[in-house]
């Protein structure tokens, strides 16, 4: 089928508010990226009907809208020849949209810049987890015993994939070194030199140090003596925040020596420069710093769990996803992370999964509902998107452009988020956070966890239905009488 590129690049082009609004454009693979000066002036309305367009949604300053695969790069060429638009990579439109965040904007920011490139490798490594977790319960599939239990035999895949799965948690330093040293404009193989130093062997894992720090057995924790400065040989496996505040100050000091030492000796003196401060400084003061705030942090939420569970279920399911408009929902990774290392498992994991859920639950709703095909394409393939723990184009596409949905899967998260947090549901890792997320709770948690999910899937379904359907049938009346 062939498509009119002019008249829909025109078409867009009117919606947004013309070529003048435009600061940057560019496009990926599926979808146009602009950076706005002012996203006021976009007509959304008008700008769904446009052939093509399948959503839109804004995010971190970037207003994107949804063509796909092929035709984009069409309405691209189009849009830069009418409007006299600089070509421009994804990556100056990125740098443009962060010039128009606030201060808290731009700190989530580097959350979500440092953790997306490695979630893959937590993903990976919670799924495998789970698998492991389901071999090892006992009661799971059979009474009183685990499969390893049953099966001796199945003890050797048992351990290998609890081998892999321990990969990514172990060595977590070593990938949030290089992917913070890349976003802090550092070196990279820097960066994972100083994670790999944050979780030597030498040093005390979490285990041992509290056995050690509690004076088990006699144990005391081990200590370099430099000059009667006493610098305790503590390890940082699976933790987030000593290696990110580590890394941006590595950052700091080989960006400070580049252009200060000559270049006949830079390969030489930077390296050993940069890391023996930053290792020093990591060691010394980061570490411990970070470590006992990641402490405050996840005790005082603890602390409120287990004063007020419901209540602070209530809140965390209706809050998360707004929190995602915005973006801050990548600071709870770390929060996840600290947990699970310190508290054996998380409770705020099963709860973003619920969330999640939800979201995909009204958008599938709204699915049956939609009268057109747009509405209906962007709907299922959001819905399902959603389901796998991707939820913009759910919300922005389809939620939030009726409302309703949007609170009815608000309405769907918190109450899954309350059942599962009276009994005290918890995620041994972070996996796939959606339907597939049962697989990396705690095995004897999965049951209620389950229940849970039936909440975050009929709910919202029923609210969006019972409401959107009226909102709907309301809008066609009023379009009916404006056409008589």
């Amino acid at each position: 089928m062939s498509h009119d590129y002019q008249a829909i690049a025109a078409q867009i082009l009117e919606s947004i508010g013309g070529a003048a609004n435009i600061r940057q454009a560019a496009h990926c693979l599926t979808r146009l990226r602009i950076s706005l000066l002012d996203e006021s002036k976009v007509n959304g309305e008008a700008l769904r009907q446009v052939a093509l367009v399948k959503g839109h949604f804004s995010n971190a300053g970037v207003f994107q809208i949804v063509i796909g695969a092929g035709d984009v790069d069409r309405v691209y060429a189009e849009m830069v020849k009418q409007g006299g638009v600089a070509r421009a990579t994804i990556a100056d439109v990125k740098a443009s949209g962060d010039a128009k965040q606030n201060r808290l904007q731009q700190l989530v920011k580097v959350f979500s810049d440092v953790f997306m490139p490695i979630l893959p490798a937590i993903v990976i490594a919670g799924l495998l987890m789970g698998a492991n977790n389901l071999l090892g319960a006992k009661g799971m599939f059979i009474e009183g015993k685990s499969l390893l239990d049953a099966y001796p035999g199945l003890s050797g895949l048992w351990g290998l994939i609890n081998m892999m799965a321990n990969t990514s948690f172990v060595f977590l330093p070593a990938l949030v070194g290089w992917s913070a040293a890349k976003r802090f404009g550092g070196s990279e193989i820097l960066g994972i030199v100083l994670g790999l130093l944050l979780v030597h062997p030498d040093l005390l894992n979490a285990w041992n140090y509290g056995k050690a720090a509690a004076g088990l057995d006699g144990a005391s924790v081990p200590y370099f003596d430099l000059f009667g400065l006493h610098i305790e040989k503590v390890g940082y496996q699976g933790q987030i925040l000593p290696i990110l505040a580590a890394a941006w100050v590595m950052c700091r000091v080989e960006l400070w020596l580049k252009p200060r030492v000559p270049n006949a000796v830079q390969l030489l003196v930077v390296p050993i420069v940069t890391i023996a401060v930053s290792g020093f400084l990591a060691l010394a003061v980061i570490g411990p710093l970070a470590r006992h705030l990641g402490i405050a942090v996840t005790d005082a939420l603890v602390y409120v769990f287990n004063l007020a569970p419901w209540l602070g279920a209530a809140l965390f399911g209706a809050l998360y996803a707004p929190l995602v408009l915005t973006g801050m929902h990548h600071m709870f990774i770390a929060v996840d992370l600290q947990l699970i290392a310190s508290q054996g498992g998380t409770f705020i994991w099963p709860m973003i999964a619920l969330s999640n859920i939800a979201q995909g639950s009204a958008a599938l709703a709204m699915f049956w509902l939609a009268r057109n095909a747009n509405d209906k394409n962007m709907a299922s393939t959001s819905a399902v998107s959603a389901f796998f723990g991707i939820t913009e184009p759910a919300m922005f596409g389809v939620n939030l452009r009726y409302k309703l949905p949007f609170y009815a899967a608000l309405a769907g998260s918190a109450s899954a988020a309350v059942l599962i947090s009276l009994g005290h549901v918890k995620a041994s890792a972070i996996g796939v956070g959606g339907l597939p997320a049962f697989i990396s709770i705690i095995p004897q948690h999965i049951p209620l966890f389950l229940v849970g999910t039936l909440v975050a899937l009929i709910l919202p379904f029923g609210l969006t239905w019972l409401l959107a359907r009226r909102q709907l049938a309301a809008v066609s009346q009023d379009e009916a009488a404006q056409h008589a």
